[in-house]
């Protein structure tokens, strides 16, 4: 819940900036000369950008939670089975040793929306914060296709291959 009212206040907080910075580009255009009329546009750039930016993020926290709701009425999420220093920190060790099961289950079905999402689950617990995104990515994908790939190949969002390890036998490179 605390994530959850921290990404709303952050949105606010966004949309208001791109409110005042999208009323002083316009203020520039109304001006009416040569270069306040280019300074204008160039600032109406950046609440454009703004804009679409927050709005691809909350539709990917958007379906990834539709995901994890869907999972859990299933009874599929992932338990909790990480070792924690004494400060509460997730043990690296152990994230790496959770990482390379669930790298192991979504190698085996690679075409499981499932597999993906607790694959995404355990780079998220490793920090591996932008494989653990691209992981999320590739489970909203499979999700909302409804149908495996017929050649049995897995492409990832840009268009490549895409393997659940990314390349690295653990998160940590090692």
């Amino acid at each position: 819940m605390r994530a959850k009212i921290t990404y709303v206040v952050t949105a606010a907080v966004l949309v208001f900036y791109f409110v005042l910075v999208g009323s002083r580009g316009v203020l520039l255009i109304k001006h009416g000369t040569l270069i306040t009329v280019t300074f204008g546009i160039a600032v109406l750039v950046l609440p454009a950008i703004g804009v679409w930016f927050l709005w691809k993020n909350t539709q990917f926290v958007r379906r990834a939670n539709a995901l994890a709701a869907e999972l859990d009425a299933e009874g599929g999420l992932p338990v909790d089975e990480l070792l924690r220093t004494p400060s509460g920190r997730i043990d690296r060790a152990s994230a790496d040793a959770v990482f390379e099961r669930r790298r192991e289950e979504t190698e085996d079905t690679p075409d499981d929306w499932r597999c993906w999402f607790r694959l995404a689950v355990a780079y998220q617990d490793a920090r591996d914060t932008p494989r653990a995104r691209k992981a999320m990515q590739r489970a909203i994908a499979l999700h909302r296709s409804g149908v495996p790939d017929p050649a049995g190949e897995q492409t990832s969002p840009a268009g490549g291959q895409s393997s659940p390890s990314g390349g690295q036998s653990s998160p940590s490179g090692a």
